[in-house]
């Protein structure tokens, strides 16, 4: 177990984690899903500033992606475009069941936690806020989509009451911010609470976004 900056390197089961301890207690917990090609490194650049009150969990995803680092998905020679409902489910419930295991032997209540991805990440918190939305009490969404196959889940409103954050580049090349439109209008009509943050800047999180994301996940 190698610390850095207050985060440590974890292996748990078949998982790669880095992990950052809760400085007070009562804990909660924030699972930190990486973009495609990153790793359990990438999305701490999005927490230096967040209560210190959380454990925080950004676990490797468990597919090597062919460009090198790592992707929610397998590979698979016909997968072009951005992934779909079915090839990041599986993803989902693996993570579900990771937070289950890891909160029981660190005992903090995980009954509800908190999710924030970025890009491939975000698509899969969407995922995993929709499927488990009795789990997930809130979500940071950062420069992500809703996957395709998700229009049955949305219409029955898995998301009645549930906040969500929102934050997209106009310049994103990656995820267009059409698309990124698109899907927070398909949120809001799974019933979603949408806290929305756009800037003039590429496949990235602007520093006025950030500074709104860390609000909103600064409240209980």
């Amino acid at each position: 177990m190698q610390a850095v900056n207050n985060t440590s390197l974890e292996v748990f089961g078949n998982w790669t984690l880095r992990v950052r301890q809760p400085a007070l207690p009562p804990a909660r917990l924030l699972l930190m899903l990486h973009g495609w090609t990153g790793d359990e490194n990438s999305m701490w650049v999005f927490a230096r500033n967040f209560p210190t009150d959380y454990l925080l969990l950004a676990p490797r995803a468990p597919h090597p992606a062919a460009e090198g680092g790592y992707s929610w998905r397998p590979f698979r020679a016909d997968s072009f475009g951005r992934p779909s409902l079915e090839d990041l489910q599986e993803s989902a419930e693996g993570l579900i069941r990771l937070v289950d295991a890891y909160t029981a032997q660190s005992q903090v209540d995980a009954s509800q936690f908190d999710v924030m991805g970025f890009s491939q990440g975000a698509a899969l918190s969407n995922v995993l806020t929709c499927l488990h939305p009795q789990r997930i009490r809130k979500a940071g969404i950062l420069a992500g989509f809703i996957p395709s196959g998700m229009e049955e889940i949305v219409a029955q409103k898995p998301l009645a009451g549930k906040q969500i954050f929102i934050s997209h580049g106009t310049q994103d090349n990656m995820v267009p911010i059409d698309r990124a439109r698109a899907s927070m209008a398909l949120l809001e009509q799974a019933g979603a609470h949408i806290t929305y943050c756009e800037a003039e800047v590429g496949h990235k999180v602007s520093a006025d976004c950030l500074r709104s994301l860390e609000a909103f996940f600064a409240t209980r």
